[in-house]
């Protein structure tokens, strides 16, 4: 474990300003996890309503008495580490204050339709004109460019036309999206990489450039094993519900009071598994005794798994996975996970100060990432919008005055 004095305050990204004009998820999440690394967030909202999921609940923050505020839970979910800085960016004087405020940032990020910030004189050109070494990135539903690229952005969009909905679901019931945004998630991961990819970039040539993401392209690139089993073999890749598509036994098995996940991933693993059942034969079989041959007997195995699986109590089952190394375990929901000791070893359960919330404070995910150097900090709850106004622009005038000092 590494010595907790020697770790540098204010995390890797620490200096490193970043001007958000994005939205929604795709673009928050990105930001969120570059302001846990950091990186100074100035998020740009629209004047009165701010980012639009501020409004989509319930839930919504309450405070001690009960009173509700506007900050829904999923507005919460990505946007802590950032200041608000309220602009009408329609208007000449919200223009002006975004050039201004690009001079003396790192990056812009921006969820616009493709061409929607031309109008405003806030796209990549106009901005690089202001700022040469910006690292500007877009985020839309289809890219840039392409035959869809002025078709809306939207996350179960991109999970219908990146074809994760054809892979996920019963396969005799309908194509199911994934429980969450993971493609607006997924993409604001992509992004994140490929700011500070640039960034390095920059850092050696003194040139900033321009990021182009999709929801879909990120999408397609996360399809991987099963995207590239369809480009290796041609064959159509079908919905397994909770099989794989390439290791078996690896899914769902029912007990007598409840589910479990078995992962054998390999012949050993799938050997050991069979004697905890009490079936030792069934790994000696030649019909079962690689996973190329389970795979090819899948509609003969599974059956005889679940049969005997079916005869255990959840809890038994388990234990006996864990002390076979056989990986495996309990489903949990939601309410599971956040009051698991994992949990809260890992500090993936935060609670931080909100001007909405009261004494309580608000329970937030944490980030995963343990850093032995330069630890990830929780510095600012999501703010209201426009908490930040006064504040940002005294600072502008600051940042303003000590260039033209510099260049005097």
């Amino acid at each position: 474990m590494s010595d907790e004095k020697t770790k540098i305050a204010g995390g890797p990204l620490s200096g490193l300003r970043i001007l958000d004009l994005s939205r929604i998820l795709a673009g928050p999440t990105c930001t969120q996890l570059m302001g846990d690394y950091g990186a100074d967030i100035i998020k740009i909202e629209k004047p009165g309503t701010g980012d639009d999921t501020r409004s989509w609940g319930p839930p919504f923050l309450s405070d001690d008495a009960g009173i509700i505020s506007g900050e829904s839970a999923y507005y919460l979910s990505s946007n802590r580490n950032k200041r608000s800085l309220a602009i009408d960016i329609t208007a000449d004087e919200g223009q002006k204050l975004i050039h201004r405020l690009v001079k003396h940032c790192d990056v812009m990020i921006q969820n616009f339709k493709v061409g929607g910030l031309a109008k405003y004189d806030l796209d990549y050109a106009a901005i690089s004109a202001s700022n040469p070494a910006i690292v500007y990135c877009s985020i839309s539903g289809f890219g840039q460019t392409g035959p869809n690229a002025n078709r809306p952005g939207y996350d179960l969009l991109a999970q219908a036309y990146g074809g994760i909905m054809s892979l996920t679901g019963d396969p005799d019931g309908e194509p199911m999206k994934v429980g969450v945004g993971i493609a607006d998630v997924m993409c604001g991961m992509y992004a994140a990489t490929a700011i500070l990819a640039a960034l390095r970039h920059r850092d050696a040539t003194g040139e900033g450039q321009h990021i182009d993401l999709g929801l879909v392209d990120t999408q397609i690139s996360w399809l991987i094993n099963s995207g590239t089993n369809h480009l290796v073999s041609g064959a159509e890749q079908k919905r397994m519900g909770n099989q794989h598509p390439n290791i078996v036994p690896y899914q769902v098995f029912a007990t007598k009071n409840g589910h479990l996940i078995v992962a054998a991933g390999n012949d050993a693993q799938f050997a050991r598994f069979c004697d905890i059942l009490g079936q030792p034969e069934l790994a000696k079989t030649k019909d079962f005794q690689t996973n190329q041959m389970r795979l090819k007997n899948r509609d003969q195995l599974i059956p005889l798994l679940c049969a005997e699986v079916g005869k255990w109590e959840l809890d038994a089952l388990v234990a006996a996975l864990d002390a076979a190394n056989v990986p495996g375990g309990a489903i949990q929901d939601v309410k599971d996970v956040f009051n698991s000791d994992q949990v809260s070893e890992r500090n993936m359960k935060i609670n931080m100060a909100h001007p909405a919330a009261g004494k309580k404070g608000v329970n937030l995910i944490g980030n995963p990432v343990k850093f032995s150097k330069t630890e990830v900090s929780y510095r600012l709850p999501p703010p209201l919008c426009g908490e930040h106004n006064d504040e940002i622009l005294v600072e502008l005038a600051q940042w303003e005055a000590e260039k033209k000092s510099l260049a005097d």
